[in-house]
């Protein structure tokens, strides 16, 4: 028994299963030609670009190899504008930072200054007991008042003896012309026989006595004299004595007073009220005074470089708490003893701060210091033509077999260019780049 497929019908849709076989076969014919075109291009691709791939090939090897020429540079003049780098710190200027001490021993009564005061010069710090040193003063004072009586009591003594000692001399001295006329007298009545030879000899002796004290009152107006001089020389020097003690006296009680020797800030304080301090061979430490209105910068600079610097060269430097903020400055000084750094020989620069800085440096802030040397018309190439061959300096120059090696001494360097000190001359060429395998076969 034979169905026709194409006229039984499905009971749920009532679609004839002859047509969905058909339909079925068109769409499988469809897919079919579809992958045979794929097929085809695919073919036809890998087939051009086969033939793409042995015509450049062919193409290549037809062609003469070409070579680069390399990079040449020339020695010209240029103008360097060189800085010297160097590490420093912020320092006080001399006589910038003093450490205030008592020169006396004693204990603190009073302390007037605290961290981060402001002082000004002759300003009171701190003050030791002065009892003591009060008493010594009233003493001495004492002294010198006793000793300027006794001048003065001597400055009226003297004038009255001198006086009585020279009436002295004066009386004997009419008593010797008295004698003398008597004995003239004497002389003519003795002539003329009126009187004795005894009479004579006693008019005489008068005389003599006479004389003898006339002697005797100057000498005591010289010795009255003498002592005079001697005695008022003594209280005199006893005033004075007397006056230097009780200035002594006076300035050991000033030392118990404590004064600010320059004006500051007060950066430390070491001694506290009620310490006693014991001044020897050093004197305590109260406290440390810097103005910091004068400071400066000491850059270390490496021995190598140390002969380019100069008294007068500009510099810039920055610190580590304001990096964008650049300080202007000055070299004022350079000192002629050198500080060894981790074993590398350094000296230093002092450099005199030109900005307004108050506010921003303090002592002993670390500093980064360029100083810019004066600029200077060198022969130079670029650096990257310079090359290390046993131990020297060379470059390498064109040739007629190929490149020369040339040693070079290099001065000094600015960004990518070289000063070159000696071996080349102004204008003459130098290969920038040249290849590893022709570096070591130069002819020198």
């Amino acid at each position: 028994m034979s169905v026709d497929l194409e006229s039984v019908e499905t009971p749920a849709t009532g679609e004839r299963i002859g047509e969905r076989s058909r339909n079925t076969r068109v769409a499988i014919a469809r897919t079919k030609r579809r992958k045979g075109k794929r097929k085809l291009l695919l073919v036809l691709i890998l087939a051009v670009g086969t033939a793409a791939g042995i015509w450049f090939w062919h193409n290549q090897r037809s062609q003469p190899e070409q070579t680069v020429a390399p990079a040449i540079g020339k020695v010209a003049r240029r103008d360097f504008t060189v800085t010297v780098q160097a590490i420093g710190a912020v320092k006080p200027q001399i006589g910038a930072e003093v450490r205030v001490g008592a020169r006396i021993s004693g204990r603190v009564v009073r302390l007037h200054a605290n961290l981060r005061d402001r002082v000004e010069e002759g300003q009171t710090i701190a003050e030791l007991e002065q009892e003591e040193l009060q008493a010594a003063v009233d003493e001495r004072q004492a002294e010198l008042e006793l000793a300027e009586a006794k001048l003065a009591a001597l400055s009226r003594v003297f004038p009255r003896e001198i006086e009585k000692a020279e009436s002295e001399v004066t009386r004997w001295e009419a008593t010797v012309d008295l004698a003398k006329k008597e004995l003239a007298r004497q002389d003519e009545l003795l002539e003329q026989e009126f009187i004795s030879q005894q009479e004579r000899d006693r008019a005489e002796e008068k005389l003599l006595v006479a004389q003898a004290q006339l002697k005797t009152a100057h000498k005591a107006l010289e010795v009255v004299n003498t002592n005079s001089e001697e005695d008022q020389k003594k209280a005199a020097a006893e005033v004075a004595r007397a006056k230097a003690a009780k200035i002594s006296a006076e300035t050991r009680l000033a030392y118990a007073t404590i004064t600010a020797p320059i004006s500051g800030v007060i950066g430390s304080v070491s001694t506290q009220e009620g310490e006693t301090v014991a001044a020897g061979l050093n004197a305590p430490t109260f406290v440390t005074i810097v103005d910091l209105s004068r400071l400066q910068v000491d850059a270390y600079v490496d021995e190598v470089d140390i002969g380019k610097i100069e008294v007068g060269q500009e510099a810039v430097f920055v610190v580590e708490a304001f990096p964008v903020k650049e300080f202007q400055g000055k070299v004022m000084a350079i000192y002629p003893k050198a500080i060894i750094q981790d074993n590398v020989v350094k000296y230093v620069a002092a450099i005199e701060i030109k900005s307004e800085y108050e506010g921003f440096l303090r002592p002993e802030m670390t500093t980064t210091v360029e100083i810019l040397l004066e600029p200077r018309s060198v022969l130079a190439i670029p650096s990257k033509a310079v090359k290390r061959d046993s131990g020297r300096n060379v470059v390498y120059v064109p040739g007629e077999n190929g490149p020369e090696i040339r040693e070079v001494k290099i001065g000094w360097k600015s960004g990518s260019w070289a000063e070159i000190v000696s071996g080349l001359a102004e204008g003459q060429e130098v290969l920038l780049d040249v290849p590893d395998q022709e570096q070591g076969n130069g002819n020198g």
